[in-house]
């Protein structure tokens, strides 16, 4: 199910949601990475945003 775009508060920022495209495009596009190392980094890491960026960092440069 798709976030509710009207209910915002702060626990929303700290997560991405793999479902919603948006969140990762642009996650992806923040850290230099691709949508789908981004899909991987989720599924081994989970969805805070601190773990998540400290991994994609952690990714080796193409």
């Amino acid at each position: 199910m798709a976030d509710d775009k009207s209910k915002r508060d702060f626990r929303d920022r700290k997560r991405i949601s793999a479902d919603d495209d948006y969140e990762v495009n642009y996650f992806a596009l923040k850290n230099n990475i691709t949508p789908q190392q981004v899909r991987e980094l989720i599924n081994k890491y989970g969805s805070d945003r601190a773990t998540l960026t400290r991994a994609a960092q952690a990714l080796p440069v193409r």
